[in-house]
């Protein structure tokens, strides 16, 4: 992160590719979104922790590992992430969200394992 990213609070981001490069490499994906738009459609590994729930329950992350954030569109992921760091986690937000992760040919599942949708 550069030193005005440092400054002013950036948060690291990385795109869909980069993304599915970590979490090729063992990174694990958290989806900060509700429960209906995880349950219309998510990445089939991402683990899911509500934004409203991340501080009660961020102890299901592994520390050991980096994390990549995402939500639909980055926005909220990215103020997740920069909870995370601050609590001592190596977490990125996924640019672009959800939607950029299916734009780049990633596939989602809904609830029950069929074909998911961004929601």
């Amino acid at each position: 992160m550069s030193f005005l990213g440092r400054l002013f609070g950036g948060v690291p981001s990385v795109s869909a590719g980069d993304a599915r490069e970590l979490m090729d490499a063992g990174a694990v994906m958290v989806d900060v979104r509700t429960s209906g738009e995880w349950n219309a459609g998510h990445c089939a590994f991402a683990l899911h922790i509500a934004l409203d729930q991340l501080s009660e329950k961020q102890r299901r992350i592994p520390k050991n590992k980096k994390v990549v954030v995402v939500c639909r569109s980055g926005n909220r992921s990215r103020g997740a992430a920069k909870q995370l760091i601050a609590s001592g986690f190596a977490a990125v937000n996924l640019s672009g969200g959800m939607n950029a992760w299916q734009r780049s040919g990633e596939s989602l599942v809904d609830r029950s394992g069929k074909p998911g949708r961004v929601a």
